[in-house]
């Protein structure tokens, strides 16, 4: 995913800043809960990492391992789930509600991924059947929505 990645302007510490997130889909059926986490680098608003798995801290490790290098010192914002904290190193981690706003543009990317793509949305008739095909028009999705982003920069 890295050759459709802004490279961030290091001097600048807000261009390093992340907000992270993580989204259920299913995979055949509603009991068979994938999540998406999510990477997003809040001045370029490009997906720089995800990782899909279960909501544990398993997952949320290898969204970590994602990060790019040039990410990994920057600030990180999430939520209050229990497997941020266990992950993000403590100096970056900033875990704040919805209504502090420092979350918004992961959240609002999560919205375009459900309106955009019918087997990410959590009351429908589409759906993916296997988890390879789950993770390829995720992946699709994420190159034309960071090369699109490239395009208007």
């Amino acid at each position: 995913m890295s050759r459709t990645l802004v490279e961030p302007d290091l001097d600048d510490p807000d261009a390093t800043t992340l907000e992270l997130d993580e989204l259920w889909s299913f995979v055949l059926k509603k009991t068979r809960k994938r999540w998406v986490w999510l990477a997003l680098c809040r001045a370029t608003r490009q997906v720089v990492a995800y990782a899909i798995g279960n909501r544990g801290e398993a997952t949320c490790r290898r969204l970590w391992e994602h990060v790019p290098e040039t990410y990994r010192g920057g600030c990180c914002y999430s939520d209050f789930w229990e497997a941020y904290r266990n992950v993000i190193p403590t100096e970056q981690h900033m875990a704040v509600g919805k209504d502090s706003g420092e979350t918004a543009h992961v959240e609002r990317w999560n919205t375009t991924l459900r309106q955009r793509l019918g087997r990410f949305v959590r009351k429908s008739l589409s759906f993916s059947k296997s988890e390879e095909m789950h993770e390829v028009c995720l992946r699709l999705f994420l190159h034309s929505y960071n090369l699109a982003l490239l395009s208007h920069g």
